[in-house]
């Protein structure tokens, strides 16, 4: 089973990346943003929860994170695998992931770290908010997010580092080009 997980700060690309991956490997994408988004649009109790938290730009608690992403690998069962975008956030929620990917006889293959300057983020979901108006591409919000990463979220990467599971992409550049390079990484972890 190939289990990815895609890692970038918000505006990183990993939506956009992500499609083509489930394309080419036919995996089940999971996005944590993607989950509690239809929570929401169906106004489900969890959903009214997560959208009070989402508009305040804070991060979802991990109970609650942790029990939608198993039901939703739960759900697929057939899967040749996952693409994790926008989980884990934080090293307790790795290892939560891990350990219920290991009741399962699986685990995670490989991490793929977008590279993105702050810079190239704030131009990115600039141009993404005119076109979507996303609620969470807010200027505030949006900045809180991205120093959520920076300064909480990033702090995963070492945890996977630590396992031999990290590689870097430069996530500036050409869509194709990026995608070709995390292809490459992806064809490695199948032939290693």
């Amino acid at each position: 089973m190939l289990n990815l997980v895609l890692f970038g700060p918000p505006g990183a690309g990993k939506g956009t990346q992500s499609q083509k991956l489930i394309d080419r490997y036919e995996l089940v994408h999971i996005s944590t943003g993607d989950i509690f988004r239809a929570h929401i649009a169906n106004q489900t109790e969890l959903g009214q929860r997560v959208s009070q938290l989402i508009a305040d730009g804070e991060l979802v608690p991990d109970s609650i994170t942790i029990a939608m992403l198993e039901e939703e690998i739960d759900k697929n069962p057939q899967a040749r695998g996952f693409i994790f975008d926008g989980f884990p956030r934080t090293v307790a929620q790795a290892e939560a992931l891990d350990h219920f990917l290991e009741s399962k006889d699986s685990g995670i293959t490989g991490v793929i770290a977008l590279d993105v300057t702050e810079a190239e983020l704030t131009a990115r979901i600039a141009k993404r908010k005119a076109i979507s108006n996303r609620a969470d591409d807010d200027s505030e919000k949006l900045k809180k997010r991205i120093e959520e990463y920076f300064h909480k979220t990033i702090h995963v990467l070492p945890y996977y580092e630590r396992q031999g599971k990290l590689t870097k992409v430069n996530g500036i550049g050409d869509i194709e080009v990026i995608f070709n390079e995390i292809s490459g990484v992806i064809d490695g972890f199948n032939n290693g």
